[in-house]
Protein backbone atom coordinates (compact mmCIF):
# COMPACT_ATOMS: atom_id res chain seq x y z
CA UNK A 1 0.00 0.00 0.00
CA UNK A 2 2.81 2.07 0.51
CA UNK A 3 4.33 2.17 -2.65
CA UNK A 4 0.99 2.85 -4.40
CA UNK A 5 1.14 6.15 -2.19
CA UNK A 6 4.67 6.66 -3.04
CA UNK A 7 4.30 6.84 -6.43
CA UNK A 8 1.55 10.03 -6.28
CA UNK A 9 4.03 11.83 -4.77
CA UNK A 10 4.36 15.48 -6.56
CA UNK A 11 1.77 14.70 -8.71
CA UNK A 12 -0.26 18.03 -7.80
CA UNK A 13 2.50 20.19 -8.40
CA UNK A 14 1.75 20.85 -12.38
CA UNK A 15 -2.01 21.08 -11.34
CA UNK A 16 -1.18 23.49 -8.62
CA UNK A 17 1.00 25.50 -11.38
CA UNK A 18 -1.55 25.27 -13.97
CA UNK A 19 -4.59 26.36 -11.75
CA UNK A 20 -2.35 29.55 -10.42
CA UNK A 21 -1.37 30.36 -14.39
CA UNK A 22 -5.19 30.06 -15.36
CA UNK A 23 -6.30 32.07 -12.20
CA UNK A 24 -3.75 34.76 -13.06
CA UNK A 25 -5.11 35.12 -17.07
CA UNK A 26 -8.56 35.64 -15.81
CA UNK A 27 -7.38 38.20 -13.46
CA UNK A 28 -5.40 40.31 -16.01
CA UNK A 29 -8.42 39.60 -18.22
CA UNK A 30 -11.36 40.88 -16.13
CA UNK A 31 -9.23 43.99 -15.20
CA UNK A 32 -8.65 44.65 -18.47
CA UNK A 33 -12.43 44.43 -19.75
CA UNK A 34 -13.46 46.63 -16.67
CA UNK A 35 -10.62 49.35 -17.66
CA UNK A 36 -12.49 49.25 -21.35
CA UNK A 37 -15.55 49.34 -20.29
CA UNK A 38 -14.77 52.28 -17.73
CA UNK A 39 -12.82 54.04 -20.50
CA UNK A 40 -15.64 53.67 -22.77
CA UNK A 41 -18.11 55.11 -20.02
CA UNK A 42 -16.00 58.36 -19.52
CA UNK A 43 -15.58 59.46 -23.39
CA UNK A 44 -19.53 58.54 -23.39
CA UNK A 45 -20.10 61.06 -20.50
CA UNK A 46 -18.12 63.87 -22.44
CA UNK A 47 -19.50 63.15 -25.60
CA UNK A 48 -22.88 63.56 -24.56
CA UNK A 49 -21.74 66.84 -22.05
CA UNK A 50 -20.45 67.78 -25.60
CA UNK A 51 -23.70 67.18 -27.73
CA UNK A 52 -25.83 69.02 -25.20
CA UNK A 53 -23.52 71.77 -25.55
CA UNK A 54 -23.68 71.66 -28.81
CA UNK A 55 -27.32 71.36 -28.86
CA UNK A 56 -28.14 75.37 -26.95
CA UNK A 57 -25.37 76.96 -29.16
CA UNK A 58 -27.94 78.94 -30.64
CA UNK A 59 -28.41 82.45 -30.77
CA UNK A 60 -32.22 84.04 -29.56
CA UNK A 61 -32.20 85.35 -33.00
CA UNK A 62 -31.45 82.06 -34.57
CA UNK A 63 -35.24 81.00 -32.95
CA UNK A 64 -38.12 80.49 -35.19
CA UNK A 65 -41.46 80.30 -34.58
CA UNK A 66 -43.26 77.39 -36.04
CA UNK A 67 -47.48 77.20 -35.53
CA UNK A 68 -47.38 77.06 -31.75
CA UNK A 69 -44.07 76.13 -31.10
CA UNK A 70 -40.34 77.84 -30.93
CA UNK A 71 -37.66 75.96 -33.30
CA UNK A 72 -34.07 76.75 -32.78
CA UNK A 73 -31.63 76.60 -35.62
CA UNK A 74 -28.32 75.15 -35.42
CA UNK A 75 -25.77 75.13 -38.03
CA UNK A 76 -22.37 73.25 -38.16
CA UNK A 77 -19.56 76.19 -37.39
CA UNK A 78 -21.96 76.81 -34.37
CA UNK A 79 -22.12 73.66 -33.04
CA UNK A 80 -18.11 72.67 -33.92
CA UNK A 81 -17.01 76.14 -32.30
CA UNK A 82 -19.03 75.40 -28.93
CA UNK A 83 -17.86 71.66 -28.91
CA UNK A 84 -14.25 72.50 -29.34
CA UNK A 85 -14.42 75.32 -26.39
CA UNK A 86 -16.23 73.07 -23.66
CA UNK A 87 -13.58 70.36 -24.68
CA UNK A 88 -10.52 73.02 -24.69
CA UNK A 89 -11.76 74.87 -21.28
CA UNK A 90 -13.59 72.09 -19.32
CA UNK A 91 -11.34 69.76 -16.90
CA UNK A 92 -12.09 66.08 -18.81
CA UNK A 93 -9.47 64.29 -17.30
CA UNK A 94 -6.92 62.44 -19.11
CA UNK A 95 -7.79 60.82 -22.71
CA UNK A 96 -5.13 59.32 -24.34
CA UNK A 97 -5.51 60.81 -28.02
CA UNK A 98 -8.70 62.69 -27.30
CA UNK A 99 -10.35 63.93 -31.22
CA UNK A 100 -12.91 65.40 -32.05
CA UNK A 101 -14.41 63.07 -34.89
CA UNK A 102 -17.77 64.65 -35.90
CA UNK A 103 -19.72 67.38 -34.56
CA UNK A 104 -22.36 68.86 -36.53
CA UNK A 105 -26.47 69.85 -36.79
CA UNK A 106 -27.49 67.33 -39.33
CA UNK A 107 -31.36 68.73 -39.23
CA UNK A 108 -30.76 72.27 -37.80
CA UNK A 109 -32.50 71.26 -34.86
CA UNK A 110 -30.01 68.63 -33.09
CA UNK A 111 -26.12 68.36 -32.44
CA UNK A 112 -24.29 65.28 -32.96
CA UNK A 113 -20.73 64.69 -31.82
CA UNK A 114 -18.31 61.98 -32.37
CA UNK A 115 -15.45 61.95 -30.10
CA UNK A 116 -12.24 59.46 -30.65
CA UNK A 117 -9.73 58.01 -28.05
CA UNK A 118 -7.39 55.81 -27.24
CA UNK A 119 -7.53 52.36 -24.43
CA UNK A 120 -4.33 50.89 -23.39
CA UNK A 121 -5.03 48.07 -21.15
CA UNK A 122 -3.35 48.08 -17.43
CA UNK A 123 -1.13 45.47 -18.09
CA UNK A 124 0.35 44.41 -21.33
CA UNK A 125 0.26 40.72 -22.22
CA UNK A 126 0.38 38.72 -24.92
CA UNK A 127 -3.08 38.10 -24.47
CA UNK A 128 -4.13 41.56 -25.22
CA UNK A 129 -4.27 44.31 -27.60
CA UNK A 130 -1.41 46.74 -26.95
CA UNK A 131 -4.81 49.19 -27.12
CA UNK A 132 -7.75 49.74 -29.44
CA UNK A 133 -9.12 53.32 -30.64
CA UNK A 134 -12.68 53.99 -29.09
CA UNK A 135 -15.46 55.96 -30.87
CA UNK A 136 -18.50 57.39 -29.59
CA UNK A 137 -20.72 59.46 -31.05
CA UNK A 138 -23.84 61.57 -29.25
CA UNK A 139 -26.99 63.11 -30.30
CA UNK A 140 -28.38 66.05 -28.29
CA UNK A 141 -31.97 67.92 -29.54
CA UNK A 142 -32.42 71.05 -28.78
CA UNK A 143 -36.37 72.08 -27.59
CA UNK A 144 -38.19 75.16 -26.60
CA UNK A 145 -41.72 74.97 -25.42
Amino acid sequence: MRARIGDDEGSTLPLVIFFAMLSLVLVLLVVAATSLYLERKRLFTLADGAALVGAEAFDLDDVAVDGTRLRPTLSDDEVRDAVGDYLRDNPIGHFDDLRLARAESPDGSSATVTLTSSWKPPVVSLLLPAGIRLEVTSVARSVLW
